[in-house]
């Protein structure tokens, strides 16, 4: 099999659909936003402050892991800031040779400045918009949809339900509810997913990472998520053997083709895995669950969706095969209309991996 080179993995066609717009920003952009806002960092150099922001996610702590999203959500709370990291966020995907995303974001968290609900959105869904422009026209076009994310510990949910579905022909192509599992559960927000699915709306739910099975039950049982936020924790219900036995929840994850939002790098940080090579993805790949690879927050875990490929040739032995399918199973979930998700799948992804595959 031949080699696979970073720079050949940055060139190939990526999709991605979990990656949260508040842990990607880039360390310089924090700095001038926070002399803007007068709030106080770690440090004022770019480079140290990128390292800070990786290391705090690694440190093992919560707290410190929390503490890097309130310096980002801070520098979040006026429209053009707001706009500058949407836009920032597309042209940094497309860069990495990501053709299609979907980037989430809570917009109940960029009030403090007195922004309403649907200045947040507009301000967001404008970035994307300008970033995607500007990076069509240096050669590298990238498709970004919006997702809105509700806190789960919070009671906005209904209402940010509501919200993503009145800026649904704009740009959000989606909803989520993010934040700590436990206690917190999904059927908490269960006025919210019935209204999406009454509105013929599309959803994914954050389940089956810190917290088990019982949650990605609910998630899809209860709920009715199209999609999976990680859903890693799938896994607790496979037997080891040859062949592995499913219980009748993974079974019915795969067989319904329920897409797992994987985010590799991540999951290792949170603990969810030991490490890369440790990590289910290679079980479920195998096992042919509807598996995608995703960044979850780019900044924090010091990861793009190129960087997240190569760990996975490198841990696994994966060649160009192995990375279309995954790409060609984010562009056959995402929550855009299938014969946009088509067009991306025939005329960008297939005949760029038909080369690289020879």
């Amino acid at each position: 099999m031949v080699a696979i080179s970073y720079e050949d993995i940055i060139k190939a066609p990526k999709a991605l659909l979990h990656d949260h717009l508040d842990g990607g920003l880039r360390p310089a952009t924090i700095v001038e936003l926070a002399a803007e806002a007068d709030h106080e960092l770690p440090t004022t150099d770019p480079d140290a402050l990128g390292r800070w922001f990786a290391e705090s996610a690694n440190s093992g702590s919560l707290e410190r892991y929390l503490e890097t999203f309130a310096h980002t959500v801070a520098v979040m709370q006026t429209a053009s800031a707001l706009r500058r990291v949407a836009r920032e966020c597309a042209l940094d995907l497309a860069a990495d040779g990501v053709v299609y995303a979907e980037v989430r974001f809570a917009p109940e968290q960029h009030l403090e400045r007195n922004l309403t609900l649907d200045e947040v959105v507009d301000a967001v869904v404008t970035g994307f918009r300008e970033g995607s422009a500007l990076a069509g026209e240096a050669g590298t076009p990238i498709r970004v949809g919006t997702l809105l994310t509700a806190m789960r510990h919070a009671a906005r949910s209904q209402e940010i339900a509501e919200l993503a579905v009145r800026h649904r022909d704009t740009g959000v192509v989606g909803f989520d509810i993010a934040g700590a599992e436990a206690g917190f559960p999904p059927t908490r927000h269960l006025d919210a997913f019935e209204y999406l699915q009454r509105e013929n709306f599309h959803f994914t739910i954050h389940a089956g990472e810190a917290f088990g099975l019982p949650s990605i039950w609910q998630a899809i049982q209860w709920c009715g998520a199209d999609r999976l936020g990680h859903g890693v924790r799938i896994v607790d219900d496979i037997t080891p053997g040859n062949p592995p036995v499913l219980g009748r929840l993974a079974a019915y994850v795969r067989d319904k083709r329920i897409p797992l939002e994987l985010c590799p790098s991540s999951n290792v940080q949170t603990g969810a895995a030991a490490s890369i090579a440790d990590h289910p993805i290679g079980l479920l790949r195998d096992l042919r669950f509807r598996v995608t690879v995703n960044t979850d927050n780019r900044l924090m875990s010091g990861t793009s969706m190129s960087r997240e490929m190569a760990l996975l040739v490198e841990s696994f032995g994966y060649g160009w095969k192995e990375l279309q399918w995954f790409t060609i199973n984010a562009m056959k979930s995402a929550f855009i209309p299938f014969d946009e998700r088509l067009r991306i799948i025939d005329e960008v992804i297939k005949p760029a991996y038909a080369k690289l595959i020879g």
